[in-house]
């Protein structure tokens, strides 16, 4: 996949295996996944594993995660993007796009999960003329709920996960339609 977004302090492209360590850094980090869940990367092995499924999504569906690196820089910051949900049930569906991040914790309240958004959002109802746009998260993680409304996108409702915990359901439709 050679598909690279950038903006004004970013460029975000396909995951590669060198992001490994970065983002088992970054994954193994029990602040991360306060708001996730609660299960931090215990080893690298673990997170080349999530690398190879990300480039099997960019195969598959042409989309997916991508890394996000500060372009002053050259660093690891996290990951931002478009999935295609094909492989689970979320709140009752299933074959949607969903957008998300995970930023390190050094790079949280820096405005680079806003400024991410705006790009994939911007890319998404544009360029893949996506027609709703969805996400999720966990309901007490202010920061990401904030940044999503802040980005447009409308909490939807509350709903339950499988193991009993509270998320937010959020969407967008393409305002270019």
């Amino acid at each position: 996949m050679d598909l690279i977004l950038e903006t004004e302090r970013l460029l975000l492209r396909p995951m590669e295996l060198s992001d490994a360590e970065a983002m088992f850094a970054m994954d193994s980090n029990p602040l991360v996944h306060k708001y996730l869940w609660q299960k931090p990367s215990q080893n690298i092995e673990e997170i080349i594993k999530v690398i190879e499924y990300l480039q099997k999504q960019y195969r598959e569906n042409n989309i997916g995660r991508f890394a996000a690196i500060l372009k002053e820089t050259g660093e690891f910051i996290g990951w931002t993007g478009i999935k295609y949900i094909n492989d689970h049930v979320e709140n009752g569906n299933t074959n949607f796009y969903d957008y998300g991040y995970r930023l390190d914790e050094k790079f949280w309240s820096k405005g680079y999960a806003t400024e991410a958004s705006i790009a994939w959002l911007d890319y998404g109802f544009k360029q893949m003329k996506i027609d709703k746009m969805n996400a999720y998260t966990h309901s007490e993680n202010g920061a990401s709920n904030h940044i999503l409304q802040k980005v447009g996108m409308q909490w939807v409702e509350d709903y339950l996960d499988k193991d009993g915990v509270l998320w937010k359901w959020w969407q967008m439709n393409n305002p270019n339609q």
